[in-house]
């Protein structure tokens, strides 16, 4: 069976590479879903990877698919798109990801996949292929979506310190301890919606490449349910290091500061998926963090971490641009 001269074997064995990147996307991000949970002792490690697990997996109940179509047409032409570049652009971004998880970097999966489509792209079909509406405003949610999370979640700092200011130490503790489990399920929720899209995209560009979704790019909901359980899984496997990373030595955190945080960043997300801009959840939940050790005291950041993650953020696009353009190179060598 061909696919508009794709084979269905290597058809499917793209998808099945969408799907470990989705997968592997979950295990990185698990960190940003439960690592305030985590830190401030709320709930063990492996419970909450299973809760974080299941509300990035109903995810797609509650969202459009703007993200999908974001990363399906809008970071470079549909029209360039062929086998090698969606290769080129996976394995670029599962290579980087690699990478930083074994080194223990909090980076952006999301980036590595928008570096990998541009540097697939160019690759292939010069500068013309980027749709640069599209990257620029990706590249500005670089920038925007931390900050946002950080602005919101000093802003709440200082608002619930001000509302609870009567109260004992311990009431605090026990009372933000209960609702710290709302606040990283809507976490996990944005995550999923989110992150998990941007597979979706990369899976229906490929079948709309192939002429399988007739002249309408859409995504079909078969897809929006295998990248929403690859995500989920991923997160189930979770990513131990990662969670050490963001979760403790960036500032130690008290239930309060983890609800503030995961609140300043579930709002981050809610917003930056509706409007279809695909965010990093690293990224959103790193600056959140900051905004509420900052709260506390600036000396309460560990700003030599901070200044680590910032770096892994501003070389990952450019270098999982250059893998993937090294990857469509070699698919091209070895079609």
């Amino acid at each position: 069976m061909d696919a508009a001269g794709l084979t269905f074997p290597l058809l499917l064995a793209l998808i099945a590479i969408a799907l470990v990147f989705d997968f592997l996307n979950g295990m990185n991000d698990a960190a940003n879903s439960i690592a305030t949970i985590v830190s401030t002792r709320v709930l063990r490690p492996q419970y909450a990877v299973a809760w974080a697990a299941f509300f990035n997996f109903i995810a797609f109940l509650f969202f459009g698919l703007h993200v999908a179509e974001t990363v399906g047409r809008g970071i470079i032409d549909a029209d360039v798109v062929n086998e090698h570049v969606i290769f080129g652009a996976l394995a670029g971004a599962i290579v980087w990801q690699v990478v930083t998880q074994r080194l223990g970097i909090p980076s952006s999966s999301s980036h590595a996949l928008i570096g990998g489509l541009v540097g697939a792209g160019i690759a292939r079909a010069g500068f013309d292929a980027v749709v640069w509406m599209g990257v620029i405003k990706t590249m500005a949610a670089i920038v925007l979506s931390p900050t946002v999370g950080m602005l919101l979640a000093l802003l709440l700092m200082l608002l619930v310190s001000w509302m609870f200011i009567r109260f004992t130490p311990h009431g605090v503790d026990h009372l933000f301890r209960q609702m710290q489990f709302i606040s990283a399920s809507l976490y996990a929720l944005g995550h999923g919606g989110n992150d998990a899209q941007k597979t979706m995209g990369i899976i229906a560009v490929l079948l709309y490449s192939q002429g399988l979704l007739g002249k309408q790019f859409h995504v079909p909901f078969g897809v929006v349910i295998a990248c929403q359980i690859a995500m989920a899984a991923g997160t189930l496997a979770g990513g131990w290091r990662i969670v050490h990373t963001v979760g403790s030595r960036i500032t130690r955190l008290t239930p309060m500061q983890g609800v503030c945080a995961e609140t300043a960043g579930s709002l981050t997300l809610f917003a930056a998926t509706w409007l279809g801009i695909p965010v990093s959840t690293t990224h959103t939940i790193t600056g959140s963090i900051i905004g509420v050790g900052a709260a506390k005291k600036v000396s309460a950041v560990r700003w030599a971490v901070a200044r680590e993650i910032v770096i892994a953020w501003i070389l990952t696009i450019p270098a999982a641009g250059l893998l993937a353009a090294f990857f469509f190179w070699l698919s091209g060598v070895f079609p």
